[in-house]
């Protein structure tokens, strides 16, 4: 019997410059002409709209973009729900793993390391045949890692943080103000707690709990939300509907089917972590 093909990788690109989406689709035929170009943006709204829709397997983002800049268009995508059929926020299973994301950019100061790190990759402008091959031998050897089940596919680990860094590049006269605490409902009173107290945050439905050591409490705040407004070098995201301390963390096992759980310090939940955020915990 023969073993049917892979499917053909999907991209979408955004940018708000109609020649240069023109220019990096005719580059991209050269270096990798088996990519499907499913859908073009022409800013960061529309973006992340399309990528929803079609759920490809890597966005091509320009950084700067009217109405939503790249790096903000990213946010939300890293957000997005799993389609409908897939596993519902916050239940056990593989949900849907985070496109690569590759940024578009004129100015080579928002080459960060980070993008040497395999978090993200990034293309400048006008993209060079070259240099656009590079991305797309990384992009490959990331998809390969996805398709065989690998821990080595880190779209999603770190990805936060990346993110932050860059929105700083992006206005360099507003330092990040984090949160420093969380007003929740707590039975019937409302309380006050110090962000440093808390040990994680899952999501619930139309809430979002937030646990301490001592407190089990609910906001209205989505993780969405949170993952903008809370430090991401304290809180990492490990799954779409969860927010883990850092320092909170006892060790990471894995059950009977592989997957990577979070133990928790003084408190006996066990915390799952989904395919896209693996990489946080490579070689475990």
């Amino acid at each position: 019997m023969n073993t049917p093909a892979p499917a053909a990788p999907r991209a979408v690109l955004a940018d708000d410059e109609r020649l240069m989406r023109e220019q990096l689709r005719a580059r991209l035929a050269e270096v990798w002409p088996e990519l499907q170009i499913v859908a073009e943006a022409r800013n960061g709204l529309e973006a992340v709209q399309l990528v929803d829709r079609h759920r490809p397997d890597i966005v091509f983002l320009d950084i700067r973009m009217p109405g939503l800049t790249g790096v903000e268009a990213a946010r939300q995508i890293a957000q997005l729900p799993p389609r409908e059929g897939d596993a519902p926020e916050g239940a056990a299973g593989d949900d849907d793993l985070l496109p690569e994301i590759v940024f578009i950019t004129a100015y080579d100061e928002y080459a960060v390391e980070a993008f040497e790190q395999g978090v993200a990759d990034y293309v400048l402008k006008p993209a060079e045949r070259e240099r656009l091959a590079v991305t797309v031998e990384r992009i490959r050897k990331r998809l390969a890692a996805r398709a065989s089940g690998s821990d080595d596919a880190p779209a999603g680990p770190h990805l936060q943080q990346l993110l932050h860094q860059l929105a700083a590049r992006l206005n360099p006269g507003g330092a990040p103000q984090y949160l420093q605490w969380i007003q929740a409902t707590v039975g019937q009173s409302i309380q006050m707690i110090p962000v440093d107290e808390v040990l994680f945050f899952i999501s619930d439905e139309k809430y979002t709990r937030v646990q301490t050591a001592q407190v089990e409490a609910l906001i209205r705040k989505p993780i969405k939300e949170l993952v903008d407004e809370l430090d991401p070098r304290q809180f990492w995201q490990i799954h779409r509907s969860t927010l883990v301390n850092v320092k909170a963390i006892a060790g990471v096992t894995r059950d009977f089917r592989g997957r990577q759980i979070v133990a928790v310090k003084g408190h006996p939940e066990k915390l799952e972590v989904s395919r896209s955020y693996t990489g946080l915990f490579k070689g475990m």
